[in-house]
């Protein structure tokens, strides 16, 4: 092949390169850990199939600041920093001026799928708007919870929503369980390793996590369970740590925290950075339906979900190593329960 046409050949690539990488799609998620976490399967959809340069995600720092560098996610945008309010207002009295700040929001992106506002609503025409002021961009809501009959996991719901909406021939691909989601670096499993070293942490032994909390109580597994627990592994040579938040500090008395303190090491205002951290190093993790056993199941950590209220065919955390308990009676909050116990300790100890 002549020069030239080696020339144009490499400069063809580089175009087309460009091209791709500029195409980007933006999530809007407002939601917590959990949700965060369960929104990554539809950020690789997205990349992939939308054969997108990168995909971005607007949500609250304390909760998304971890994705970038570990995920699919390439960038995250504070949603507190943006005045998204602004867009939940009657589109006859939404206006934009020169240069308005909200358009630089979105000027980035060829897709936008958004968690914020209802199909038709206000929200979304304004976003629409404010989208296409500089660009023609596809715009896309999702609803975050599926109707009440949906059987299939959540992350399928929203993968196929955005099948549906998308105007695209987009092949469905079924999220794999044994997919990690958050891969943690070096430098993650160093820090996590010095937070150990300062609670002179033996590390011939194994490290099981538990964290006894969620967002909602009656997610919550009696405390009295996880103590059982606790003690039972620990007798068995594993070392134990107790992660509690500041739901669970406002939840448990002083008392039920001295309780913890005397089974095992308890830890408190950890950011979630330093429990990502400190995940990287564990054997084993055990706790109820919530934000940080996602994070748990999504790092790939040999994760014990105890589900009660909720259904696991439907919420259950993704992980390569994720095994889920369910007690769905009227005592799951309210007592113990011994045969749970017995069969959540027979799975840890295998």
């Amino acid at each position: 092949m002549p020069v030239n046409d080696d020339i144009v050949s490499l400069l063809r690539k580089k175009i087309a390169q460009a091209v791709w990488e500029s195409q980007r799609g933006l999530i809007l998620q407002p939601g917590a850990i959990g949700d965060c976490v369960l929104t990554l399967p539809l950020a690789k959809f997205m990349k992939d199939s939308l054969r997108l340069g990168g995909v971005d995600i607007l949500g609250h720092t304390e909760y998304i600041g971890i994705l970038p560098g570990r995920t699919c996610i390439d960038v995250i945008r504070s949603i507190d920093l943006t005045d998204l309010h602004r867009l939940f207002v009657e589109p006859k009295n939404f206006d934009l001026i020169d240069r308005d700040p909200l358009i630089s929001v979105f000027a980035d992106y060829a897709w936008i799928v958004t968690f914020l506002g209802e199909p038709n609503s206000n929200f979304e025409q304004n976003l629409i708007f404010t989208a296409n002021c500089s660009h023609s961009a596809e715009v896309i809501t999702l609803s975050m919870k599926p109707p009440e009959d949906f059987s299939q996991h959540l992350t399928e719901f929203y993968t196929q929503q955005l099948i549906d909406q998308s105007g695209l021939s987009l092949e469905h691909r079924t999220i794999q369980s044994s997919d990690i989601l958050i891969k943690t670096t070096k430098a993650d499993r160093n820090r996590g390793k010095e937070l150990l070293e300062e609670m002179d942490f033996d590390f011939s032994k194994k490290l099981v996590v538990i964290q006894p909390g969620s967002g909602g109580l009656n997610k919550c597994w009696h405390l009295d369970n996880f103590l059982a627990v606790a003690k039972e592994i620990s007798s068995k040579g594993i070392e134990v740590i107790f992660l509690l938040g500041p739901a669970e500090l406002d939840r448990f008395s002083s008392q039920r925290i001295k309780d913890i303190n005397s089974v095992a090491i308890c830890l408190t205002d950890l950011s979630l950075t330093q429990v990502l951290e400190l995940l990287s190093c564990a054997d084993g993790f055990v706790g109820n339906d919530s934000g940080i056993t996602h994070l748990a199941a999504g790092l790939g950590v040999r994760t014990l979900a105890v589900f009660g209220p909720t259904n696991p065919a439907v919420y259950r955390p993704v992980g390569p190593a994720v095994t889920v308990f369910v007690n769905s009676t009227a005592t799951f909050t309210q007592e113990p329960s011994a045969t749970l116990q017995k069969e959540l300790l027979a799975a840890l100890l295998e």
